[in-house]
């Protein structure tokens, strides 16, 4: 009975990560992944992109400029400036226990023990991280200031970042 549970355990936490087999994708945030955003004054923005465990670093921190610069153009700006900003990574470790034997008792009286016991079993965990992105922004008409490393031309970053983006 419990054998049958263990295997029914690891079956629902391979469909699980089956449901998960693909990077986030461009979009709004669903079920707490891909982009958000707050309007905090009339030109002012809070902007966040999470990805799941597939989506690295870098896309989604491309996916939050990408969001900043749409923004920027919707509301009728031309650039934008970061105010703050930074990247989160959090980790979970997942396990899998494999059994590789475990018989005990005599004759017909054999049962098979669900751990492994008699037998061999190995447990293997790795880490699974996700990133979250968030930036805090401040839309602006006009052209960008040259001498402002935090600022970026909206209609730049969309033009450089757009063959980067796989919407869903």
């Amino acid at each position: 009975m419990a054998h049958g549970l263990v295997r029914a355990l690891v079956l629902a936490g391979a469909l699980g990560l089956a449901a998960c087999g693909s990077p986030t994708p461009y979009q709004p945030a669903v079920d707490g992944f891909g982009y958000a955003e707050q309007s905090l004054e009339p030109n002012r923005f809070r902007v966040t992109f999470a990805g799941n465990s597939l989506t690295d670093r870098e896309t989604v921190e491309n996916y939050l400029l990408y969001r900043a610069a749409e923004i920027t153009v919707q509301s009728g700006h031309d650039h934008f400036v970061i105010v703050d900003a930074d990247t989160e990574r959090s980790t979970t470790y997942h396990s899998t226990t494999s059994d590789l034997g475990g018989h005990y008792g005599v004759g017909r009286f054999r049962h098979r023990h669900p751990y492994g016991v008699g037998g061999f079993a190995t447990t293997t965990s790795r880490p699974l991280s996700r990133y979250e992105a968030f930036a805090n922004i401040v839309v602006r008409r006009g052209a960008k200031p040259s001498d402002d490393p935090n600022a970026y031309d909206a209609r730049a970053v969309l033009k450089a970042l757009s063959g980067r983006i796989k919407p869903f």
